[in-house]
C-alpha cells in the first residue's frame, strides 16, 4: 500500500512552522549544553565524557568516509597532471633554474653558520619525540577550526601537545581519548600562541580570529617587524618548543599585522604530534634537586695522561720538601760548629785560667770592698789589690757569651 493511500494522505505539514520548530529546538539544546558545561574541581568539563565518546565514535567513521574522497581527489590530480604536463614541465624548469642560485647561497650560509656555532659553542634545542598521525575529520565554522586525529592517549598524546606538518606549526591538542584526539588550529578563535620575529627577536602573541591569517597582538618594541619577516614559536611559558616555523608577517586589509601560515601551503592530512609538555621533561628532576656539592663525588676517573701529570706534580712537591729539610739541617750544623770554637778560645785570650775567671763572679757579692777614695787617705795611692778585679776582664766576656 502506497503512502498516499494510507491514513496520512491528507496530512499537510507547513514548511515555515516546521523550520521554526527545528530552530527553537536547536536553540533550546544549545542553551542546555551551555548551562550544563561547567568546570569541574579537577579543571575538566562536565560534558567532556560525552564529547570524548562522540569523538571516539566519529573518528573511525570519519576515517572510513574520508578515504573515498581522498582517492577521488588523487585520481583527479593524476588526470589533471597528465593533461597539463607540458605547462608543469616548463614551470618546473624555471623553478629549478631559480633554486640553483638559492642552493649555492644556502650552502654558503650553512657553512658560515656551522663555523659560528662551533666558535660560540651554541647548544641546539633538545630533540622532542614525535608521533605520526592522520587528520580523519574536520570541523569548520565561522569561528571553530579544529580536526580529529587518529592517535590518542594510547600513543602518549596529552592535552597541550603541539602539532606540526612538513611546512610548520599547525595547532595544539585540546582533547584526548584512548585512540582519538582533537586538534585546534592556529586560526581558531580560542588559539593563543606566543611567537617571536626571527629578524628582530621581538615577542608577540598570535591570536586566531577565524580567518586564514591570524592576527599579531601585544607586539613588543617600535618597528619590530615588517612585511616578509619570518615568525617562529618563542617557547615562552614552556608550552611549545622554541623555533617552530609558523609563517610570514603581512599587512592585513584592516591595517593590523597578520601572519600567512606555512601550514596553508598544502592540505593538513598527515601531521606529527610533538610529545612535549614542558621543558622539565627534558632533564632529570633528581639531578636538578641534587645537593650543591654532589658533583664533587661523581667526578670521572682521570685519564692516563692526567694521572701521570698528577704523579709528577706530587713527586716534585715531595722532592722540594726534602731539599728544604736538608738545607735546614745543614744550616743548624754549621751554626753549632761555629759557636763551639768561640766558647773554648775566649778564656785564653784574656790571659787568665778558668778558676781566675770564675773568682770575680763569686767574690763580688760575698764581700764588697769600699772605693779607692774612701779606703786610702788623701795623697796616697790605692793598694795594688784594688786593681785586681779590673785586670780580670774575661768575666764580662764569658757572661755575654752565655
Amino acid at each position: 500500500m502506497a503512502f498516499r493511500d494510507g491514513p496520512f494522505e491528507n496530512l499537510k505539514v507547513p514548511l515555515a512552522w516546521t523550520a521554526a520548530v527545528v530552530a527553537v529546538v536547536g536553540v533550546v539544546g544549545a542553551g542546555v549544553l551551555l548551562m550544563t558545561d561547567r568546570k569541574t574541581p579537577e579543571g575538566g568539563s562536565s560534558v567532556q565524557a560525552v564529547r570524548g565518546g562522540v569523538e571516539a565514535v566519529a573518528g573511525p567513521v570519519g576515517g572510513v568516509l574520508s578515504a573515498p574522497v581522498r582517492w577521488a581527489g588523487s585520481v583527479g590530480d593524476a588526470i589533471g597532471g597528465y593533461f597539463f604536463a607540458v605547462s608543469e614541465n616548463r614551470k618546473l624548469k624555471a623553478e629549478v633554474a631559480e633554486l640553483r642560485a638559492w642552493k649555492a647561497e644556502a650552502v654558503a650560509l650553512k657553512n658560515v653558520n656551522a663555523r659560528y656555532e662551533a666558535l660560540l659553542g651554541l647548544r641546539l634545542d633538545p630533540p622532542v619525540p614525535t608521533v605520526a598521525a592522520r587528520a580523519v575529520l574536520e570541523s569548520r565554522g565561522p569561528f571553530s577550526r579544529s580536526k580529529l586525529l587518529d592517535v590518542g592517549a594510547a600513543r602518549g598524546v596529552h592535552v597541550g601537545n603541539p602539532v606540526v606538518d612538513e611546512n610548520g606549526l599547525v595547532g595544539r591538542v585540546t582533547g584526548v581519548t584512548g585512540g582519538v584526539s582533537r586538534m585546534v588550529l592556529l586560526t581558531d578563535v580560542a588559539s593563543r600562541t606566543p611567537v617571536l620575529i626571527e629578524r628582530t627577536d621581538a615577542r608577540a602573541v598570535l591570536t586566531g580570529d577565524g580567518s586564514n591569517s591570524p592576527r599579531l597582538d601585544f607586539i613588543r618594541g617600535v618597528g619590530a617587524l615588517k612585511a616578509g619577516d619570518r615568525v617562529l614559536s618563542s617557547g615562552d611559558g614552556g608550552g611549545l618548543p622554541r623555533g617552530l616555523p609558523v609563517g610570514v608577517v603581512a599587512k592585513g586589509m584592516d591595517g593590523a599585522w597578520r601572519v600567512k601560515l606555512f601550514s596553508d601551503r598544502g592540505a593538513v592530512d598527515y601531521v606529527r604530534v610533538l610529545l612535549f609538555q614542558n621543558f622539565a621533561q627534558l632533564v632529570d628532576p633528581n639531578a636538578l634537586n641534587a645537593p650543591p656539592l654532589a658533583g664533587l663525588n661523581t667526578a670521572p676517573e682521570p685519564t692516563a695522561q692526567q694521572a701521570a701529570a698528577i704523579g709528577d706534580a706530587a713527586a716534585r712537591r715531595q722532592a722540594q720538601a726534602q731539599a728544604q729539610a736538608e738545607r735546614a739541617r745543614a744550616a743548624a750544623a754549621a751554626a753549632a760548629a761555629t759557636s763551639a770554637p768561640n766558647q773554648t778560645s775566649s778564656p785564653a785570650a784574656g790571659g787568665a785560667t778558668p778558676a781566675a775567671t770564675q773568682r770575680p763572679t763569686t767574690a763580688r757579692p760575698a764581700s764588697p770592698r769600699p772605693s779607692s777614695a774612701q779606703a786610702a787617705p788623701s795623697g796616697q795611692t790605692p793598694p795594688p789589690q784594688a786593681a785586681a778585679p779590673q785586670a780580670t776582664a774575661p768575666a764580662p766576656t764569658t757572661e755575654g757569651q752565655r
